[in-house]
């Protein structure tokens, strides 16, 4: 004979459900007490974010005063809950945990602003590499240019040199040619002034 289906287990079923929820609400009363923890210690760290008013006000202006009051603590616990978020994330939450789908120690909320902390934090890293990198670029042209500009400037004394040496060395020789081109009223060779410059050209030697 064939077998019915089997028995349901309607206890089982609701007590894997009970314990669904009870881990839920005592993961929300964990967060909410470690958020309640922060807040009083941020809120000791800067007393001045709470903004005191009185009942000094004129009576039909009283309520845009009131309106302004309410606008401004939304703005500071906003404040301070993304500070205390960044905090959180940057100490107990690496990048790869924001962006995997398993954050069960965060809410929805947590879970968003810590992903755009991290998204804010890539863009700041991207755009100083970006930076570094063009940078590092502009250096390297830098050093070339300069390296070029000098063996210039060297080539450029090199050729100098060379052409004062040439002109010295020509200058010298067209001296030695006029005093051993010399002759006297007869026309003959001037043996005097030749033996004196071979003997000053002697004694200028080391």
């Amino acid at each position: 004979e064939a077998l019915g289906p089997e028995p349901r287990q309607p206890g089982l079923k609701l007590k894997l459900e009970q314990c669904r929820q009870g881990f839920a609400f005592w993961r929300k009363q964990k967060l909410q007490r470690e958020y309640k923890k922060l807040l009083k210690k941020e809120g000791k760290a800067h007393p001045q974010w709470k903004v005191q008013y009185t009942d000094s006000y004129p009576e039909h202006l009283k309520h845009l005063y009131l309106a302004e009051e309410k606008m401004l603590e939304k703005q500071s616990k906003f404040k301070r809950t993304v500070v205390l978020l960044e905090q959180k994330c940057s100490t107990t939450i690496n990048t790869a945990l924001c962006y995997s789908y398993d954050c069960g120690n965060l809410n929805t909320h947590e879970l968003i602003t810590c992903t755009l902390v991290h998204y804010r934090s890539d863009m700041t890293q991207r755009k100083f590499k970006k930076k570094t990198s063009n940078q590092k670029a502009k250096e390297e042209y830098e050093k070339i240019k300069a390296e070029r500009a000098k063996k210039k400037k060297e080539a450029e004394k090199r050729k100098q040199e060379r052409e004062e040496a040439q002109r010295l060395y020509k200058q010298k020789k067209m001296e030695a040619y006029k005093i051993l081109s010399k002759r006297t009223k007869k026309g003959q060779p001037n043996l005097n002034l030749q033996i004196e410059f071979l003997l000053q050209k002697i004694q200028q030697k080391p």
